[in-house]
């Protein structure tokens, strides 16, 4: 259910800020990702550039924007792309203008991306990236995971298993950790980071106003 709680403190002009959940294939992290998207209005999910074939479903501009390899070559040498990945056999990307007014305009933005992708928005957007690496319980409940999900040929989740172990290499670069045993316990830390994060003093654009009104009344 989406939560709209009222607030009895005075708005103050923030900054957004770029929320990126990483993690291997079948850790959990797109469930986590539609669990936040519904329960805080706050923040908005990015929507991705792909060079792959639309599933059963989803629908271009809402779910990926879907081009083929020549258009996604363009807008990576235009520099239309925050970052951009190659991920079995296709590329992804983030569009660059919408994340950058997002941000401007205090709005939140959350990323369903791999380590590639944290670090290419680390390098364009530090002061604003918040990162969180999901993990599983443990290695055997990550592959009874993808071999349940979809009834994958061995041979796909041995290849899932191997990037998986790749990923999770990566996993010290990120500024937070939740170790996805429990989906309810897991949503509870994320949306506490978001908040402590949102509260950081460095994000408050308009703090400095907000107490020189307060010292002119004291």
């Amino acid at each position: 259910m989406t939560e709209a709680a009222p607030s009895t403190t005075p708005p103050i002009a923030r900054r957004g800020l770029l929320l990126v959940l990483s993690s291997p294939s079948g850790a959990g992290k797109t469930t986590l990702a539609k669990r936040l998207l519904a329960a805080d209005l706050g923040i908005a999910m990015s929507v991705s550039v792909t060079t792959r074939h639309p599933r059963t479903g989803e629908v271009h501009g809402k779910d990926y924007f879907f081009v083929d390899d020549q258009r996604f070559a363009t807008m990576r040498e235009e520099g239309a792309l925050l970052e951009w990945a190659r991920v079995f056999d296709n590329h992804y990307g983030t569009p660059r203008e919408w994340v950058e007014a997002a941000v401007k305009s205090g709005r939140d933005v959350l990323f369903d991306i791999d380590w590639q992708g944290a670090q290419q928005l680390a390098e364009k957007m530090p002061g604003d990236i918040v990162r969180v690496f999901i993990l599983p319980p443990s290695g055997a409940v990550l592959e009874d995971r993808l071999r349940n999900r979809n009834q994958d040929p061995p041979e796909i989740v041995a290849r899932r298993m191997a990037a998986a172990s790749a990923e999770i290499s990566h996993w010290a670069e990120y500024d937070y950790v939740v170790i996805n045993a429990d989906l309810d316990e897991s949503l509870a830390g994320i949306r506490a980071i978001l908040t402590a994060e949102r509260l950081k003093r460095e994000r408050l654009s308009g703090l400095m106003a907000f107490v020189r009104e307060m010292q002119k009344a004291l």
